[in-house]
């Protein structure tokens, strides 16, 4: 019974989406560490990725607490945890209040300015439920949301601003926003029809892949920068070669007249391409 109740909490916030931005919060705090020397410590570590799982499990049960009434009306949400009743709003209202006080607990035992800033980065990422209410840019403010590890995890070892990994959150950001408009899809006519705002209801499916390229576009030349200014070995070069490869990849299976494999280039596309280019990352900081 207890392992079945965690499983319903792990499958409230899609646990297993995760693999999207943790990756690049260990590249900022490798970043830091070998690409500029700073001492390497292993509470930095877990209190880096403590505050990556509180976080995300913090803002994801809070858009399916507040999404509620939406997610039961829409038969592709209707399955979900909430509105199914087997997790119900007021412990999922608990569950987002436990996760945000425990991701500002976790920041006060890494540094002041990361501690500070906290109370911002959690507005950031909570804010993005109500932005479907009011504005297109929705997944923009998603993109934004995430891109936040990488600069996070940068600043719990060092403290301090830098604009390598700023490029880094660029990445995160530009990707992120591409491959959300992709998923937005899914719910182009629900979203028209209860006056739910994204790309495609704004621009339509074709408009919205488009979107969703020049973004990815912007993501590539942003990766290519990144290794012209670090001067980053050829490790880096192979990471970001197979990156980009799997950005052009998810949009071939996205077209304006099927998008049945739009979770193909969503979930399975884009976790590879972050772990991968991650890996081949942190290789080009070590050797």
């Amino acid at each position: 019974m207890f392992l079945q109740r965690i499983q319903h909490y792990l499958s409230l916030i899609k646990f297993s989406h995760t693999i999207f931005a943790l990756p690049f919060a260990l590249i900022g705090l490798f970043l830091a560490v070998w690409y500029e020397g700073k001492p390497f410590e292993w509470r930095i570590l877990l209190a880096v990725v403590l505050c990556m799982v509180f976080a995300r499990s913090a803002a994801m049960a809070f858009n399916r607490y507040i999404d509620e009434k939406f997610d039961k009306l829409n038969p592709r949400t209707a399955v979900r945890e909430i509105p199914a009743g087997i997790i119900s709003k007021p412990k999922a209202a608990l569950f987002v209040a436990i996760n945000s006080i425990l991701f500002i607990v976790v920041t006060w035992f890494i540094n002041p300015l990361c501690f500070y800033l906290s109370p911002v980065a959690l507005f950031v990422i909570l804010f993005y439920s109500y932005t479907k209410r009011f504005t297109p840019l929705c997944h923009l403010v998603l993109g934004l949301g995430l891109a936040l590890a990488p600069i996070g995890a940068y600043l719990a070892v060092t403290a301090y601003f830098h604009w390598l990994p700023l490029l880094f959150s660029g990445v995160v950001f530009t990707w992120v926003s591409g491959f959300d408009i992709l998923y937005a899809l899914q719910d182009e006519e629900f979203d028209r029809a209860h006056q739910l705002k994204s790309i495609p209801v704004l621009l339509g499916r074709r408009g919205a892949l488009i979107a969703s390229v020049v973004l990815h576009m912007i993501t590539g030349l942003l990766i290519m920068s990144i290794g012209y200014l670090g001067a980053l070995g050829l490790f880096y070069w192979i990471g970001a070669l197979v990156f980009n490869a799997l950005l052009i990849y998810q949009h071939t299976l996205v077209k304006p007249n099927d998008i049945s494999k739009v979770n193909l280039a969503f979930a399975t596309t884009n976790g590879i391409a972050s772990v991968i280019y991650a890996v081949f990352v942190l290789f080009s900081f070590r050797f």
